[in-house]
């Protein structure tokens, strides 16, 4: 028998309830409508990161647990998605998340540089986030961009061939913004219609 409390944030239900805002639904039913009877969960991967907007930023059991009933599908189901892709989060995140590949292409194309400049520039380390909230670092894997490599994404946009002169501008752009929503054009939402 375990004594030891389970600390992850799949074990972190609370039982909240949540409801896509009507004009969220209206989007959420046309991407399920999409797929045959009895093949909803395709429509997996859009509602996970509609929900990752709509509610708190992240995927909390309780937002899953809501996605797989709008699927009418195992919470299981949802969990191994949303544990498996880099660009769902489990955990409270920034404004803005960085993530920089770490894979061959890239690292040999100076990757592992850019993400130490970026660790320094941001004062954080991988996996943290910015005091202010604003910046949130991640290493990932591919991005799928090796001919342009080094890469990142931010949000839903794309970042190649990294230089730190590129990524101070960015990151100064992004900070200038950062009192300004989301624009529409980075919300996933908006990316399938």
């Amino acid at each position: 028998m375990l004594d030891k409390k389970i600390n992850h944030p799949l074990h972190g239900k609370k039982n909240k309830s949540f409801c896509f805002s009507d004009a969220t639904m209206v989007k959420v039913q046309k991407i399920i409508a999409r797929y045959p009877e009895g093949r909803q969960k395709s429509a997996l991967l859009p509602l996970l990161h509609i929900a990752q907007e709509e509610f708190e930023g992240y995927l909390s059991v309780d937002v899953m647990d809501y996605v797989a009933g709008l699927l009418n599908i195992q919470p299981i189901e949802v969990y191994e998605v949303a544990t498996f892709y880099s660009q769902y989060y489990l955990d409270s995140v920034g404004k803005n998340v960085i993530e920089i590949c770490r894979t061959g292409p890239c690292a040999i194309c100076g990757g592992e540089k850019m993400q130490q400049y970026l660790e320094k520039r941001l004062n954080i380390k991988t996996g943290e986030t910015t005091p202010d909230g604003l910046f949130t670092l991640k290493a990932v894997e591919c991005l799928g961009a090796c001919g342009s490599a080094p890469v990142m994404q931010i949000n839903t946009e794309f970042y190649e061939f990294l230089t730190k002169e590129k990524i101070d501008q960015i990151l100064d752009e992004l900070t200038l913004k950062a009192k300004e929503e989301k624009p529409e054009k980075s919300l996933w939402k908006e990316k399938f219609f």
